[in-house]
């Protein structure tokens, strides 16, 4: 039965791609499944391929000719509102371009939701939990130095008296 896995999901891949080309009304590529890929943050927008407007450009930054010779850098512009991504995290077109509708959609949650998107909702979360681990941890080290204080100002007394 493992066996059989990668086929399936080779296969379900392949005629959700011929249903999309076959049939108008359905949507293709990240559109049918709004947020693939992100399992934390399920409620992000879709995205319909036609409103956006995609380019492919030279990236810049270190990478010499691999960098320079190629255009696998993706500028998505979302025509209703404006927002434009650019992404050239690797030198896959394909990577890059999924990488950057995923940015596109979180940017788009932020701009239709502002202060009660999740994308902003999350940051939240993990400062307050960064800001109570680190009262945690000057807590402990402040007991500690206390209890050192007290050590050494017992171990004086202790001397003192023999």
């Amino acid at each position: 039965m493992s066996a059989l896995l990668p086929l399936l999901s080779c296969v379900h891949s392949a005629s959700r791609r011929l249903l999309s080309r076959a049939l108008p009304g359905v949507p293709a590529g990240p559109a049918w499944c709004p947020a693939a890929g992100k399992k934390d943050l399920p409620d992000l927008p879709g995205l319909s391929e036609d409103e956006l407007e995609e380019q492919f450009v030279r990236g810049s930054g270190p990478g010499g000719q691999a960098t320079n010779k190629t255009s696998n850098c993706v500028v998505l512009k979302h025509i209703p509102t404006g927002i434009v991504v650019k992404c050239h995290q690797t030198r896959s077109v394909d990577i890059n371009r999924k990488r950057a509708r995923d940015i596109m959609r979180e940017k788009l949650d932020v701009a239709y939701k502002g202060e009660l998107s999740e994308v902003i909702t999350k940051k939240k979360e993990l400062v307050q939990k960064k800001q109570e681990k680190r009262r945690k941890v000057n807590e402990n080290l402040e007991r500690k130095r206390l209890f050192k204080e007290a050590m050494a100002a017992d171990s004086k007394l202790g001397n003192d008296a023999v």
